[in-house]
């Protein structure tokens, strides 16, 4: 597609944002969003299926290849220094540092496709190591480099910047949706993001909703022809759903506050963490930031008895299993998932590369999964304030919030959905107070 095309389209939206979505140029951005989002989805595929391979193969098959049975205490420390070998090359030396750092959120500029070897090596060599972070950032990237490559492959002049960004962004939908369970949540997160709105908000959403639904459909076919596990954020067993009472709005907002707390402090912590690290050598406190997650992971094993893969990682498989039996884990062992967890989550959103979303929400399940023995707030309940204001906060956008507690919890999320949207509406509120309450500091300081 030429930049001519691309030009008269952002002319056109300029001045009537709903014509643009009748002539030739948008039609033909449709088509294109339609034709990226396949070739995303099998890239983005084998992306998530070789990291969770390797993420079997280091916390499941060598421990038992080495006789000792599920990963011991200790496991996290060599771990997680060998992530910390790995990225500060990548965060020193290549294209790109290796992809934004996750304390800023899921946004920033489009990655063109230099950077993209940087960000995948990040990706797929660390975060299988126990890294306590997402696949969700890297994904983007991988999607809105692909697009701008297939775009700059396609095109016969130099794409217009309104029209790159619409690509870029509609190969982000579609590489995001494949782990969220569809385009829904992809699209609403972008534009709610883009804070856009009536006609505006139409030429960005019909794009990304086109190439998140090709791209969806097309990696659930392939799921399903090759059998292989991605580890998609879902649940799939969730408690006995309850009709929410007094009861529940009665201890449920508080710890929708207590949430946004935890989750706001923990991100404070890498904001002070990210600042430590770029402040100079680099390479080195990457290194200790590695380790010292390494050290969260290993305590919270000896705290409490349990495997350290419970802290480690994403959080998909844990939040499943707790889902699954909420009333399984002692209160004690929750606690210490919360603290161990939110440290070493902290300390890798300033330091490491991956997104922040999935263990935001787990650590937001397991307080809410705490607070379920309180009397009158159930476990249902629970799990569904939890993720709601634990995505809220991770990434400011209460909409996505909302949606994705809603779509996790399936059917079982109709009688729910006024209690998640008040813990979204509160969480929000909770972590812009304390935002707004921070001391001013130099930024050069710690």
């Amino acid at each position: 597609m030429s930049g001519t095309v691309g030009q008269s389209s952002a002319s056109a939206a300029a001045d009537d944002p709903g014509r643009t979505l009748l002539t030739r140029g948008y039609l033909r951005l449709l088509a294109l969003s339609l034709g990226l989002g396949v070739p995303i989805a099998l890239a983005s595929f084998f992306f998530v299926g070789l990291q969770h391979w390797l993420q079997h193969l280091v916390w499941r098959e060598l421990p038992h290849t080495l006789g000792l049975g599920r990963p011991p205490w200790w496991w996290p420390l060599p771990a997680l220094t060998l992530a910390g070998l790995v990225l500060a090359p990548i965060v020193t030396r290549l294209p790109g540092a290796g992809g934004h750092v996750p304390v800023h959120g899921l946004g920033g500029d489009p990655v063109g496709p230099r950077a993209l070897p940087g960000v995948v090596a990040a990706a797929v060599l660390t975060l299988p190591l126990g890294v306590t972070l997402g696949p969700e950032a890297p994904l983007m990237a991988l999607g809105s480099a692909l697009a701008l490559l297939g775009l700059r492959t396609l095109g016969r002049h130099p794409a217009s910047a309104p029209m790159a960004t619409v690509v870029a962004t509609a190969g982000s939908t579609a590489a995001i949706s494949t782990i969220l369970g569809g385009p829904l949540v992809a699209a609403v997160m972008v534009v709610e993001a883009a804070g856009l709105a009536g006609p505006r908000l139409t030429v960005l959403l019909l794009p990304c909703l086109t190439a998140g639904g090709a791209g969806a459909l097309v990696f659930t076919g392939f799921g399903h022809w090759t059998g292989l596990s991605i580890g998609a954020l879902a649940l799939p067993k969730v408690p006995p759903d309850s009709t929410p009472d007094a009861g529940d709005f009665l201890w449920g907002l508080p710890a929708a506050a207590l949430i946004a707390v935890v989750v706001s402090v923990a991100h404070r912590l890498g904001e002070r963490t990210h600042r430590w690290t770029s402040a100079h050598a680099t390479a080195v406190r990457t290194l200790a930031c590695a380790t010292a997650v390494g050290v969260c992971l290993a305590a919270y094993a000896l705290l409490t008895g349990r495997s350290s893969e419970e802290a480690a990682l994403s959080g998909q498989a844990t939040l499943a299993r707790l889902a699954e039996d909420p009333h399984g884990p002692p209160v004690l062992a929750l606690v210490a998932l919360i603290v161990c967890k939110a440290l070493a989550w902290g300390i890798s959103l300033g330091s490491l590369r991956g997104g922040p979303i999935f263990p935001a929400v787990l650590i937001g399940v397991a307080i809410g999964v705490a607070c379920s023995g309180l009397p009158g707030l159930g476990a249902a309940p629970g799990i569904a304030l939890g993720i709601s204001a634990a995505a809220t906060v991770a990434t400011g956008l209460p909409l996505t919030g909302s949606v994705l507690a809603v779509l996790l919890l399936g059917r079982d999320a109709s009688t729910q959905m006024p209690l998640i949207v008040l813990a979204a509406v509160t969480a929000l509120l909770v972590s812009r107070l304390r935002l707004h309450r921070r001391p001013k500091r130099d930024p050069a300081g710690a």
